[in-house]
């Protein structure tokens, strides 16, 4: 069978998370290991839900626990390239889509299949950046870091279920891995935040897996902060559905609404919970939530039951013990540089590993693609065993873009795109590719230069 007949042999619209049997958890399953898979089945991914991709796809049901420890289930969606071998070494990449909505056509287990109707959902726009770790050889687990219920925002349980996921998608036999297989994290905004999270919980939570690094890129440094930045501004749709999430997480927060907020606030809330985010940013932006709470919005935040959540759900009090790469455009106009610093720093005091690279020119949404071949780049050098020089590094640079590799690697994405958009096989680089790659690594390393622009180590 040809690719492309491989790629066209599922036309079916997939069904929602909750109307998916699949996504069912089968009773009881308290008495089962965290990351056992509980079903999985094979699935066509699309591009933009449009167009098949020849991209080798599965899906994971399996268990997890929720912010009390409660047992739960939740989806991860794993790939391999294209025809890859199983039998071959690679590493494992799990990769935190920034989700930022709560309604379950967002979830990537959906947005990301063939034929989903998901318009507006940012998974289907990372889609490319998860190829690009594809054509690297990475096998890939990209966790529905929410949950069935999509709780956006809640502390910890992203970082939960993206450590279950990593284990489940080690014992899954068709992707060929292993309890030594090297695990790599990587998110973005809120797939950031929930790449923080894992990064936290990993030692204590999950000892047995070997990651090796994690690289987030704008995490959410500060929520609370960061609702009020983008309450009433042009992204205030980011708060109202961060409402909508916290309060699915946190009954007292429920509470609170209903008895402080407006009923037009709570219809709106309702809204957030059915729209995907792009069109929800569109709807909503401007928007005021302390128009509509009952003794202003600062008296709302100081509640008491408001601040025990909102203490919460800020990262940082935990040190990763993993190598970390965190970026960050200065002025990124949803989430606060000085929000970012000051986590960075509380890792830094506690002793993390952490590079920090700080961006001047670019804004939130493209930062994304645009330090898309650094974080790359280093996520490589983890998996490839190099070490940093030193145990922390803090870069301000004009832009991430401002190289030869970093334009080269631009082009190559583009090259991908274009083969997605027709359908092609989303394939392990070439020999020839691998070869050049390798190549200019160790002309890098006889120069004392990093891909990043800093010091590099020798192969441990």
């Amino acid at each position: 069978m040809t690719p492309q007949t491989r790629a066209a042999a599922t036309t079916n619209r997939p069904d929602l998370p909750g109307d998916d049997p699949f996504h069912r958890s089968p009773g009881d399953i308290e008495h089962l290991e965290p990351g056992t898979i509980l079903r999985s089945r094979e699935v066509r991914l699309g591009f933009f839900g449009a167009v098949p991709q020849c991209i080798s796809a599965w899906q994971l049901l399996y268990r997890t626990r929720d912010l009390d420890g409660t047992p739960e289930a939740a989806v991860t969606t794993v790939l391999l390239p294209w025809d890859a071998d199983p039998s071959i070494p690679r590493p494992l990449l799990s990769f935190q889509c920034a989700i930022d909505a709560v309604a379950p056509k967002c979830f990537p287990s959906y947005a990301l299949r063939h034929g989903a109707q998901a318009l507006g959902a940012i998974p289907q726009l990372e889609l490319p950046l998860i190829a690009s770790a594809l054509e690297r050889g990475w096998a890939v687990s990209v966790p529905d870091h929410e949950g069935l219920g999509g709780r956006f925002g809640a502390a910890r349980e992203p970082g939960y279920r993206a450590l279950d996921a990593a284990r489940a998608a080690l014992t899954f036999d068709p992707l060929g891995l292993n309890a030594d297989t090297r695990i790599g994290l990587w998110g973005y905004s809120g797939g950031g935040l929930a790449t923080t999270w894992a990064a936290e919980l990993a030692a204590e939570y999950a000892p047995e897996l070997d990651i090796v690094g994690a690289a987030a890129g704008s995490p959410v440094g500060d929520p609370a902060a960061a609702f009020v930045r983008m309450n009433g501004s042009a992204f205030a749709g980011f708060a109202m559905v961060f409402t909508a999430g916290l309060r699915r997480a946190y009954p007292q927060l429920d509470r609170i609404l209903r008895t402080r907020v407006s009923a037009e606030y709570l219809k709106l809330l309702v809204r957030a919970e059915t729209s995907a985010t792009f069109p929800l940013l569109a709807k909503l932006a401007g928007r005021d939530i302390g128009k509509h709470v009952y003794g202003g919005l600062e008296a709302f935040l100081a509640h008491p039951e408001m601040r025990r959540i909102l203490d919460d759900i800020r990262p940082g009090y935990r040190i990763p013990a993993m190598p970390m790469l965190v970026v960050q455009g200065v002025n990124d106009e949803v989430i606060a540089v000085g929000d970012v610093d000051a986590q960075v720093w509380r890792y830094i005091y506690g002793g993390g590993h952490i590079h920090y690279l700080r961006d001047r020119l670019s804004t939130h949404l493209p930062l994304q693609f645009l330090c898309a071949p650094a974080m790359l780049d280093w996520l490589a050098d983890r998996f490839e065993g190099r070490r940093q020089l030193a145990p922390v590094g803090i870069d301000t640079v004009w832009s991430v873009a401002a190289s030869r590799r970093a334009l080269t690697e631009y082009l190559t994405f583009i090259a991908l795109c274009a083969r997605m958009a027709g359908g092609r096989p989303i394939r392990e680089r070439s020999a020839v590719s691998d070869d050049a790659a390798i190549s200019d690594s160790a002309t890098e390393r006889r120069a004392g230069t990093s891909r990043l622009g800093g010091p590099v180590a020798v192969r441990a």
